[in-house]
């Protein structure tokens, strides 16, 4: 009997949650490393998902404030504004060899985290899926999309390892696939999110209002962004990119505008201020982005 990796999941909300969820229902010891009153309502009455995909289901869980043993993979899917922080839960020599799997919004957290744990191991993922948690005692997670899709990729990890971990998720009911490009990984998807987290924020809208009163300014902006990835060596591409948009159901909010109605810290400097750096560097001008990004700073995000 082959034996299912144990995952360790560092941040249960919207994405860490469901994923959690998901694996621990496809029989996988699943770990989650919260705060202790998240911890203690895990332990009590795991994860509830309401799902347009999978149903409802109620998923156990082991859970805890700390990794205190070796796991075989560890997803980080925390925001960018809580990761020094979170990242407490994580010691270096509790991972062990563990897989580190970021689920983070930008382009600049895999350097920092191969310095922290070293760079043999880190892996970073992009995931696509709406996916919020509604409440956090009980921890119940909402998932409006019909889909889950990962995307892995390591210019330092094992392929082996990566294959391993896909192949888990797969079988869990998330389309998860290993790209052979981290760069690229990492630019499509920071291509995509750019235009729809920072439009949708500053016009407080959801992305099928931006797209039918704010079209100009979306298709400006999504052209800059694909020409910065192609710029980092990404095959980015503006009509695709266009055209994913149009996919996802009326009403759907950007993570960065669910965070700005709810008073919580953006992810404005791992999305937009990143975006802006590359641009810097790599000589490409962006003056739509550096438009939004300043009228979101300026308005005090």
């Amino acid at each position: 009997m082959t034996i299912k990796p144990t995952v360790a999941v560092l941040g249960p909300g919207g994405v860490g949650g469901l994923l959690a969820a998901l694996l621990s229902r496809s029989g996988h010891r699943v770990i989650c490393l919260a705060r202790a009153s998240t911890a203690e309502s895990l332990r009590k009455d795991g994860i509830q998902v309401r799902s347009r995909q999978f149903g409802e289901f109620t998923a156990p869980v082991e859970a805890d404030t700390e990794l205190r043993e070796p796991v075989d993979a560890c997803l980080i899917a925390v925001k960018q504004t809580g990761l020094d922080a979170a990242l407490s839960r994580v010691p270096a020599q509790a991972l062990g060899d563990a897989l580190l799997v970021p689920f983070l919004n930008g382009v600049e957290h895999p350097a920092a985290l191969r310095a922290r744990y070293g760079s043999g191991h880190v892996a970073p993922a992009a995931i696509r899926v709406e996916s919020t948690r509604v409440s956090a005692d009980p921890v119940v997670i909402a998932q409006g999309s019909p889909f889950v899709e990962v995307d892995l990729a390591s210019a330092t990890a094992p392929r082996d390892r990566l294959d391993a971990l896909a192949a888990a998720l797969t079988a869990s009911g998330v389309t998860a696939r290993v790209t052979g490009d981290e760069t690229a990984t990492l630019w499509t998807k920071l291509a995509f999110l750019a235009p729809f987290a920072l439009l949708t924020t500053r016009h407080a809208a959801p992305l099928d209002v931006v797209l039918d009163r704010h079209r100009t300014e979306l298709e400006a902006l999504v052209a800059e962004t694909a020409a910065v990835g192609r710029a980092c060596g990404a095959p980015t591409d503006a009509a695709q990119l266009l055209a994913r948009y149009g996919s996802f159901l009326p009403g759907t909010k950007s993570s960065m505008q669910r965070d700005a109605e709810e008073g919580r810290p953006l992810e404005l400097d791992a999305i937009g201020g990143a975006l802006l750096r590359a641009a810097e560097t790599r000589g490409v001008a962006v003056p739509v982005a550096a438009r939004v990004v300043e009228e979101l700073r300026a308005a005090g995000h």
